[in-house]
């Protein structure tokens, strides 16, 4: 016979099991709810502070952008440090350093119509007072257009030079490109510290920024052109060749202008010589001759003198020995031109002309 054995059966109504919060009355659960929202409050809080604030580097300007639509407000420039936005913002960055770029290999037509390459760089910054413009126009696609319209205004400003003036003026040519691009760049209009004291602007070449004439298209593209490099430029083998062949020809005819200019000069300078030389010789002569003259009137006047002193002196004497005959003076004239002569030998009588000096030395 089968046995049955009975099972214990439990009544739902009867169950005493305890739980965590019996004995706790209203009030407790009311401290509890308060305690733990409050709890969450604050670790929300800590959460969620630090997510609202954003840093921009110092090498940044930005705007700030609503990260659920994506809707930028541009009425404020932010600058680097960290700011509180809210976590539902961000920043959305824009480059505040230089921008390099560098242009190789640029075909560009000269003024003699012939192409030559150019390679060159130039550094530029984004204007902050213009940087909503900038963004409302180009939004971050501006490098792009920046580098485009610095190539149109690299080939157009060459066109006013040839071949071979990047050989003899290179610095103008520098200097003339460098303001062709910092004009399309940077547009007309003056820049923002020219009204502040050491501002150092042409205020008659730019346009005033508060002038009605300084609207969005003479603002440029936003961006200031600080520094430009010329680099290499590369001018074809046959432009060079003839070149070359023409500054040459251009030696060649500076050297014979040089020759023949010695040619010239070495005849001037014979011809001087050869004038200096009858110069010379003409005041020789002339000195030769003036002073035979002076010479001679000395010579004549010492003749009078003495012819004169000869006449006072026998009128002494014929007026001492008192001589008055004439046929006395005449031989007393006489002797005297005798006794002048060498080979004449005076003497009283035979005896004294023996004996005389110059008879002895005769005979």
């Amino acid at each position: 016979m089968e046995r049955m054995q009975a099972q214990p059966t439990h009544d739902d109504d009867d169950d005493t099991t305890p739980t965590a919060f019996e004995g706790w009355t209203s009030r407790d659960k009311v401290t509890l709810f308060v305690l733990v929202v409050v709890g969450l409050g604050i670790l929300l809080m800590v959460i969620m502070i630090p997510r609202s604030f954003k840093k921009v580097e110092f090498y940044q300007y930005a705007f700030k952008r609503r990260k659920a639509s994506g809707r930028v407000d541009t009425d404020n420039v932010y600058v680097g440090g960290r700011y509180h936005t809210g976590i539902t913002f961000e920043f959305k960055p824009f480059p505040a350093d230089a921008h390099f770029v560098y242009l190789h290999g640029l075909h560009v037509f000269t003024s003699d119509r012939l192409e030559v390459e150019l390679d060159c760089s130039f550094q530029y910054f984004l204007r902050i007072e213009d940087l909503k413009l900038l963004h409302d126009t180009f939004d971050l696609r501006y490098k792009e257009v920046m580098r485009e319209n610095a190539r149109d205004a690299l080939k157009s400003a060459v066109t006013q030079f040839s071949t071979r003036d990047f050989g003899t003026i290179r610095d103008i040519i520098e200097e003339t490109l460098f303001q062709a691009i910092r004009t399309r760049l940077g547009g007309s209009c003056c820049l923002v510290w020219c009204d502040l004291p050491g501002g150092y602007c042409n205020t008659t070449v730019c346009i005033p920024r508060e002038s009605e004439s300084c609207g969005s298209k003479q603002l440029g593209l936003f961006a200031n052109v600080r520094y430009f490099q010329l680099l290499f430029v590369k001018i074809p083998r046959d432009v060079m060749a003839r070149n070359l062949q023409t500054l040459t020809q251009i030696e060649d005819a500076e050297r014979e202008e040089y020759v023949q200019e010695y040619q010239v000069v070495q005849i001037m300078t014979q011809k001087m010589v050869q004038d200096i030389n009858n110069e010379a010789t003409e005041i020789s002569q002339n000195a030769t001759a003036h002073s035979d003259l002076i010479r001679a009137r000395a010579e004549a006047e010492a003749q009078a003198i003495i012819e004169s002193a000869h006449s006072n002196g026998l009128a002494y004497m014929y007026e001492t020995l008192n001589i008055t005959s004439e046929e006395q003076k005449a031989s007393l004239n006489y002797l005297r031109t005798l006794r002048d002569h060498q080979n004449v030998h005076m003497s009283v009588n035979f005896q004294s002309l023996v004996n005389a000096p110059g008879f002895r030395a005769a005979n």
